[in-house]
């Protein structure tokens, strides 16, 4: 019988928040977190994915914004330049990437 995922806000906030610390604490590497978020959505009910992904976007693109204040709130404190060009972006497209592809496969699964 496959695993049950919950779609509430908060259940994809935490599971989003736990990914992210695992891989600012050195527990995960990048691969491995976009490894772990494909498992994680290959265990959601198709009929589920829409929401889930919205609720996704939303998180993520918040987090986003956290980080990006964060960046330049740092870089207005010290009088200096960011050193590299803020990555929120980039992990905002992750998530597009492994959503589009499922949404895909449901789509095509459910013309059948």
């Amino acid at each position: 019988m496959p695993q049950e995922v919950s779609v509430s806000y908060q259940a994809i906030k935490s599971k989003v928040y736990r990914l992210i610390d695992t891989l600012v604490v050195g527990e995960k590497s990048e691969v491995e977190v976009q490894e772990s978020i494909r498992r994680w959505w290959e265990l959601i009910h198709p009929a589920d994915r829409p929401i889930a992904q919205k609720y996704l976007l939303i998180v993520l693109g918040r987090s986003c914004q956290a980080l990006d204040a964060i960046e330049e709130g740092l870089t207005d404190a010290t009088n200096q330049e960011a050193y590299q060009q803020s990555e929120s972006a980039r992990a905002f497209k992750l998530v597009q990437r492994v959503v589009k592809p499922a949404n895909k496969a449901a789509v095509y699964s459910n013309s059948l």
